[in-house]
């Protein structure tokens, strides 16, 4: 928690943080309604896989602000738009492949949409969360440079707000990014107890915000093994992608898989430069297609290729290939009699 005496600051730090967005929007405090700002220019996000305190420097500069003051001296917003996705899906290589001068500015899952989802699930007011979660996407809308956009990826966790973003955004666009079932959980296998970890952690959040449509009680999901849980916390993703496209419409919300984005990457990039309106020449397009963000991996800044991808995602389905096409059937027919369809419609890509 940061100290009250903190949060005022003189009129000249205020109007400098608020209006350059090199101050990353970092952390949200509910008990002060205080904003952490933290300094990160765009070299720091070129050097950071998710904009998280173990991963943004430590010694960077920190300034907190109160919530209502920081967005009252806040610029015009940018045109913001956002990534959602499944996880485990090349949806970080895509937020780099928005880092583009002149044209748009990427953001790597910003913590201070997690730490509104953790208010929230808390039990804050639901109008309180819906004035705050406005004015932290107003924060992270700030413009890197003239005439860029802004394109937010929150982490998957965030899926649960992600129509009440769209919809205090009615210019804003959106694509859902999904790696198919046996990848996903071919990459959850990969990482053993931790993986297995994390898709409990994730089940346990999504039922705390009704998103798993599919009948269960309790002890049923004690009794489903670790990739079990895996494919219904995808499949409970996948609903929800659903219900976005249903709710706003191709023409605002597209889908995409993550095997077309390796496959095809300079026609996905060219359709979402037309989804987000950026403007850009062909030529833009095709130097992002064919530059690091596709050629580099990710986490790991090494040359990594879409043949690479390929032998990774066969690697980690040949050690667990039978639990995999076991329970890629099994959450076939769990799909199936709750009228959920493997594919959430409206592709990026026809």
């Amino acid at each position: 928690m940061c100290d009250q005496r903190h949060v005022s600051r003189t009129n000249t730090v205020l109007t400098d943080v608020a209006q350059d967005a090199a101050w990353l929007a970092h952390r949200y405090d509910p008990g002060h309604d205080a904003v952490h700002f933290q300094w990160a220019p765009r070299d720091v996000h070129r050097r950071t896989t998710f904009l998280t305190d173990a991963e943004l420097p430590a010694d960077s500069r920190k300034i907190v602000l109160r919530r209502a003051d920081a967005v009252a001296a806040a610029p015009s917003e940018a045109p913001l738009h956002f990534i959602f996705h499944s996880a485990y899906c090349c949806s970080t290589l895509l937020a780099r492949a928005f880092d583009r001068e002149g044209r748009a500015m990427g953001l790597k899952e910003p913590v201070i949409l997690n730490d509104i989802v953790g208010w929230r699930r808390r039990g804050a007011e639901p109008r309180n969360v819906a004035m705050v979660l406005d004015h932290a996407l107003r924060l992270l809308g700030r413009p890197f440079g003239a005439g860029e956009a802004v394109v937010v990826k929150p982490s998957n966790v965030v899926n649960g707000l992600a129509a009440a973003m769209l919809g205090m955004r009615p210019q804003s666009r959106a694509l859902l990014l999904y790696a198919p079932l046996e990848t996903y959980l071919a990459s959850i296998a990969k990482k053993g107890m931790w993986g297995r970890l994390w898709v409990r952690e994730l089940l346990v959040g999504q039922l705390a915000e009704g998103l798993h449509p599919f009948g269960f009680d309790q002890k049923d999901y004690l009794g489903q093994t670790d990739l079990q849980v895996a494919a219904i916390g995808w499949l409970a993703q996948h609903a929800l992608f659903a219900q976005l496209v249903a709710r706003f419409g191709a023409e605002r919300v597209r889908t995409l898989g993550s095997e077309t984005l390796v496959a095809e990457p300079a026609a996905a990039m060219s359709a979402l430069n037309d989804l987000f309106g950026l403007d850009m020449a062909a030529n833009e397009v095709e130097a992002i297609a064919n530059g690091p963000a596709f050629t580099r991996h990710s986490k790991l800044d090494e040359d990594f290729s879409a043949a690479d991808r390929q032998a990774e995602h066969l690697s980690a389905s040949a050690m667990h290939a039978e639990e995999i096409e076991k329970v890629t059937a099994w959450a076939a027919a769990v799909a199936a009699s709750a009228g959920i369809s493997m594919a959430p419609g409206a592709p990026l890509i026809r």
